[in-house]
């Protein structure tokens, strides 16, 4: 925390000094603490623009920071800070760190007496958001205080956050009569998808849970619901899968099949279903139904059978997320032309944090880092049809062109798992939906469609182990609500069919002669171009089609292992292939290339970074890679925005 200027300080000391009745315990900016709060107070309707959507309707004067009037707040560097939070830390902690910086600057007044926010709630912030400053190089706002303008829950305090949970954690209940394994085949605003979401793994506790991974730009939770033996518990050599929808806003098919499949496997797990128990005993799934609620809530708007093409298919930021991850496609296209560099797990680009990131899209590479993804698929519509990458064409215009990755076969076999059970993809009416697919199978090369770049299907496969495919689940982006039984009778069967797809191949243990796990160490099939490396665990999974494989394990400081594998054509269940790895004798060590030569370079992220070009630390933000300070102490870049809008110079936003 830095204190305001000492003139300002001067100022506020002596108008606290000239204020009977205030106690001696004083914050940074001379504010009044303690039985303060709790004498009474003359309510006044909120005006504040930036706090316009806090939880309470009235506020009073002076503020907590002695602002006595709607001006003085309106005109503070303290108000303009909240009012362009969410532009500084780029959608990160927003709307939380606004709606908890309006309960200081406009604090909540009730019956005549001031509420104080919780501390709690702004520890919480605190440790989940500091890095995001930190990334800007920008102190922590010194009203944020936790110490200095919060009270504990034992002094009364209250949630300034609870209009954003939006009574979320309500249980609602079914109309009578109907059993709890009732789906409804509706469409779900966000509050009732997220209720349905909890109420699910309420009821199946033992083997699901709920989670977010992050926020969209309007704030909304990006919630997960996972299914496990373990639920939140990564386990030795059981594969993750993840399932995601609505990446556009307006192509809502795909998030409501997400919200029935999680209600369908809870419910025929209770029920004992053979099939759905192994998959779930043996599969850790991870259904992110709605990647973009914000642009959902655009095309909700207009109505099923009223939505343009495009309404809502952008997030709120108007950036198509799939098109907003780093393009390493090309970079792959660069590297495959030398045999001397790996051209996986290829690093994001420093450059790629210049633009513009979408906090959805910051959520989904952080996920990808903390989670050993095997295989996913992201739900589309807009057509009938299954696509694999590479969606990026190798074609030098860019223009559509059959572009394969080294994994064609096993990418070829996980469309098909999808196509093949899905009966309108089968149907051999070209007039149809998709009909011009028919010929392919109902499946193709993302490029030999139509060629883009920032796609998450390529950037799940140049970046780390994950096999991704996208599916498209009709031609009506918005369809209506008698549609989506039909529709969720289709695919329930090809769901089903491609996540049991992770168990396809070859599993195991990379492990040293100790039994130590040997973690990232590299897995290598000769003749496919493409690595995967073992998890923290020292587990891998490798997707294979059947045949015979040569499989290599080798890590820095050890001898590698060849054997040789077959993978029978109806094995439906991978193979474990475990390796145990020999240390280097004393002589010189043969390290592994990277994708990079020796030395940092251009490419390198910001930050500390992995052999990878990953961050190191689990906490990881990208966000400042273009925002550090220049040398010789110069101001940070945002510095001369703050002083151009306001007279008072906000020096406690300084680290120095």
């Amino acid at each position: 925390m830095r204190p305001p200027p000492p003139l300002l300080l001067l100022a506020a000391l002596a108008a606290a000094a000239a204020r009977p009745g205030c106690p001696l315990a004083r914050g940074p900016a001379g504010e009044c603490h303690g039985p303060w709060a709790a004498h009474s107070a003359t309510c006044v309707d909120m005006q504040l623009r930036t706090c316009s959507d806090v939880a309470y309707n009235q506020t009073t004067f002076p503020t907590l920071l002695e602002h006595r009037s709607r001006e003085a707040v309106e005109s503070s560097s303290e108000y303009i800070l909240l009012s362009v939070l969410h532009h500084l830390l780029e959608g990160q902690c927003n709307p939380d760190l606004r709606l908890l910086g309006c309960a200081v600057l406009a604090p909540r007044c009730e019956g005549g007496h001031v509420h104080r926010p919780c501390r709690h709630v702004c520890e919480g912030l605190r440790e989940a958001c500091q890095s995001a400053f930190d990334a800007i190089d920008m102190a922590w706002p010194y009203f944020l205080d936790c110490g200095h303008y919060f009270s504990s829950v034992e002094e009364g305090c209250y949630d300034p956050l609870e209009k954003l949970r939006g009574g979320l954690d309500a249980d609602e209940a079914l109309p009578s009569g109907l059993p709890p394994t009732f789906i409804r085949f509706t469409h779900h605003s966000y509050a009732q998808m997220v209720r349905v979401l909890r109420r699910t793994a309420a009821r199946c506790a033992p083997i699901a849970k709920t989670y977010s991974i992050g926020r969209s730009f309007n704030g909304k939770e990006l919630l997960v619901i996972e299914f496990s033996a373990r639920p939140g518990q990564h386990e030795l050599m059981e594969p993750e899968v993840k399932l995601i929808g609505n990446i556009h806003g307006n192509e809502v098919a795909g998030r409501e099949m997400l919200i029935y499949l999680a209600q369908y496997l809870c419910s025929e797990y209770l029920l004992g279903s053979p099939r759905i128990q192994r998959l779930l005993n043996t599969t850790r799934i991870h259904l992110l139904p709605s990647m973009n609620p914000d642009g959902y809530e655009v095309a909700a708007a207009e109505g099923a059978g009223y939505n343009g093409w495009t309404s809502g298919r952008q997030n709120a930021q108007n950036l198509d997320l799939n098109r907003n991850f780093p393009d390493l496609t090309s970079e792959y296209y660069r590297l495959a032309e030398s045999r001397s560099v790996r051209s996986d797990h290829i690093p994001i680009p420093q450059h790629y944090w210049w633009g513009k990131v979408a906090p959805e899209t910051k959520a989904i590479m952080k996920w990808m880092r903390t989670t050993p993804f095997v295989l996913s698929a992201s739900l589309h519509g807009g057509d009938l049809v299954v696509s694999y990458p590479f969606d990026f064409s190798k074609h030098p215009q860019e223009e559509k062109m059959f572009s394969p990755t080294p994994d064609e076969k096993i990418f070829k076999l996980l469309a098909r798992a999808y196509a093949d059970v899905h009966p309108m993809m089968m149907d051999r009416s070209e007039n149809r939906c998709g009909g011009n697919f028919l010929k392919r199978g109902s499946i193709i090369n993302g490029a030999d469609w139509y060629s883009f770049t920032g796609g998450m299907s390529d950037f799940n496969y140049l970046h780390s182990n994950c096999f991704e495919i996208t599916v498209e689940l009709g031609c009506v982006k918005f369809p209506p609500e008698e549609a989506l039984y039909t529709i969720w009778q289709h695919n329930k069967e090809p769901l089903l069919n491609f996540v049991e797809m992770a168990h396809r191949g070859i599993k195991g243990v990379v492990m040293d002669k100790f039994g130590k796990p040997v973690k990232n160490a590299r897995i290598l099939v000769k003749g496919i171009r493409h690595d995967i490396t073992t998890a923290p665990d020292g587990d891998y999974w490798r997707l294979l089609p059947p045949g015979s494989h040569i499989v290599i394990a080798q890590a820095p400081g050890y001898s590698k292992v060849i054997k040789k594998v077959t993978i029978p054509a109806r094995m439906k269940r991978a193979g474990r292939v475990d390796f145990i790895l020999q240390p280097l004798g004393t002589g010189p060590k043969k390290l592994l290339l990277g994708p990079r030569r020796n030395g940092s370079g251009p490419r390198d992220p910001p930050g500390g970074a992995s052999p990878y070009g990953e961050p190191e630390e689990p906490g990881w933000e990208p966000l400042g890679g273009r925002r550090q300070p220049s040398a010789g102490g110069s101001k940070p870049w945002w510095w001369s925005y703050f002083t151009s809008l306001s007279q008072h110079k906000p020096r406690w936003l300084l680290k120095y």
